[in-house]
């Protein structure tokens, strides 16, 4: 399970010019499933998107997670995080968990996340997403629950 985490001001998501998720600050999850993963991946990925310390204590240092701060966070289902782009110039999703699989992990990592004392809001699984995001920092960091980076 892989993830891309980004500190944010806001964000928001569109299907169909209907807006069906937005936040204010906080941190904005793109989440991928491979089809590898299991429910450990969930609860180690969901734990350590939770208690990230991405944002600044009192003194300015990178200290608080998201609940620290008064955050929420947003998860975005992206199978295309799972691509993988060492060879040519199209990337391979053949890691990509089926849609199945992906919708089923993608739905318990959001609720998982949200037992751990957060606020989660979702995109559409399988939409084509307007997702609108104002940057904080720039912060971003890319989680693997498999630990390949």
């Amino acid at each position: 399970m892989r993830a891309v985490v980004q500190r944010v001001h806001e964000a928001s998501v569109v299907v169909d010019d209907a807006t069906v998720s937005s936040m204010h600050a906080g941190l904005l999850v793109y989440l991928g499933v491979s089809k590898s993963d299991t429910a450990a991946d969930v609860e180690f990925l969901a734990n350590k998107v939770r208690h990230l310390r991405v944002f600044p204590d009192d003194a300015g240092a990178l200290n608080r997670d998201v609940a620290e701060s008064g955050g929420d966070v947003m998860v975005v289902s992206a199978f295309t995080t799972q691509g993988d782009a060492r060879k040519g110039r199209r990337p391979s999703f053949v890691e990509a968990a089926s849609p199945d699989l992906a919708r089923e992990l993608y739905e318990s990592f959001c609720h998982v996340l949200g037992q751990s004392g957060v606020m989660v809001h979702q995109g559409r699984f399988r939409e084509h997403m307007d997702v609108s995001s104002v940057n904080d920092g720039p912060i971003c960091i890319l989680l693997d629950s498999h630990k390949t980076f």
